[in-house]
C-alpha cells in the first residue's frame, strides 16, 4: 500500500499542475515493475480535445514509451474515479489494476454512477482500488472550483 500511495502523491503533482494550466486537476500515472513509464494531466481545453482525460494522455505516454498499445502487467494510478471513457480505454490496453483517488459521484465508471469494471460480459479483468490519498485528491478538486466560482 505505501507504495500505491507513493504513486498516488506523484499523480497528485500532476493534478497540480493541470490546475496551473486552469484545467480540472486531475493526473496519472502508468506504472510497471516500479517504473513510472507515462504520464498525464488533464489536457481537454488546452488541446481542444474531449478525450485528453490525464487518464488517456497517460496511457498514450506508456504505449508510446513501451511501443505497444497492449499493456498488460500495469497498473494506472488516478486522482479521480476513472469515467466510462477512461475505463474503456484501460480495458482496451489491459491495464492490470487501477488505484484512484476520490470518488466521482458524477461521472464515476467504478461504482460511483456505473461499476464498468464489474460488467460480466467483458473480456478482460482488472483490480480497482478506490480512495487512495482521497483527503488530498478531494481537496484540490474542492479548491480548484472554490477558486472559479
Amino acid at each position: 500500500m505505501s507504495t500505491d500511495v507513493e504513486f498516488m502523491r506523484r499523480a497528485l503533482l500532476l493534478a497540480e499542475r493541470a490546475s496551473l494550466e486552469n484545467e480540472v486537476p486531475v493526473g496519472a500515472l502508468v506504472v510497471r515493475s516500479g517504473e513510472v513509464v507515462g504520464e498525464g494531466w488533464n489536457r481537454p481545453i488546452g488541446s481542444r480535445d474531449p478525450t485528453a482525460h490525464a487518464e488517456i494522455v497517460a496511457l498514450r505516454a506508456a504505449a508510446q514509451r513501451l511501443d505497444n498499445y497492449r499493456l498488460g502487467g500495469t497498473t494506472l494510478y488516478v486522482t479521480l474515479e476513472p469515467c466510462a471513457m477512461c475505463i474503456g480505454a484501460a480495458f482496451q490496453a489491459r491495464v492490470s489494476r487501477i488505484v484512484f483517488g476520490s470518488w466521482d459521484p458524477k461521472a464515476g465508471a467504478c461504482g460511483s454512477v456505473i461499476d464498468l469494471t464489474r460488467a460480466a460480459k467483458l473480456p478482460h479483468r482488472l483490480d480497482v482500488f478506490g480512495g487512495v490519498c482521497s483527503e488530498e485528491s478531494t481537496a484540490l478538486l474542492r479548491r480548484f472550483f472554490a477558486e472559479r466560482r
